[in-house]
């Protein structure tokens, strides 16, 4: 069987210490079409849905993670604008879980050397339910060590 173009993951697997939201979820800018009066662009809708598209920053907590995979963009394909889960914590960034996530390989070719690099969707973010993201979303102080798993290849 051949691989789909896009890869469907459970949110363990590409957060296995969690993930937080950091700011707010945004319209992602069509720069395909004209600029406005103000210089402003209209929102891009995603070509096989008609959907827009939506974007969240996300800090991986994985403390493995490198330096360049640290902040990562999530998009959401959705009529209306995405809505975090409520931050139960003390901290700035929102613990959440992503349901329906996928990804797709792509060649980062930016910096000095090309590497492989991961675009991720997902159909919705919840406040995190286990793992490593429940204990933090929780505040609470148990260790995250028997979720020890290292991020590999998506």
């Amino acid at each position: 069987m051949a691989l789909q173009k896009r890869m469907r993951v459970e949110h363990e697997d590409a957060f296995p210490m969690g993930a937080f939201l950091k700011g707010a979820v945004e319209p992602v800018s069509d720069f395909n079409s004209e600029p406005r009066a103000d210089g402003s662009r209209a929102q891009q809708f995603d070509k096989e849905t008609g959907l827009p598209v939506w974007q969240a920053t996300v800090i991986d907590a994985d403390e493995e993670a490198g330096k360049r995979d640290t902040a990562i963009t999530v998009k959401f394909l959705a009529k209306h604008q995405p809505v975090p889960p409520e931050n139960k914590t003390p901290f700035p960034w929102t613990p959440v879980e992503f349901t329906g996530l996928t990804v797709l390989a792509w060649v980062d070719d930016s910096g000095p050397r090309p590497r492989v690099a991961w675009s991720f969707r997902a159909e919705d973010m919840v406040a995190p339910t286990h793992g490593a993201g429940a204990d933090k979303a929780s505040g609470s102080t148990a260790s995250a060590s028997s979720n020890s798993a290292s991020k590999g290849a998506a």
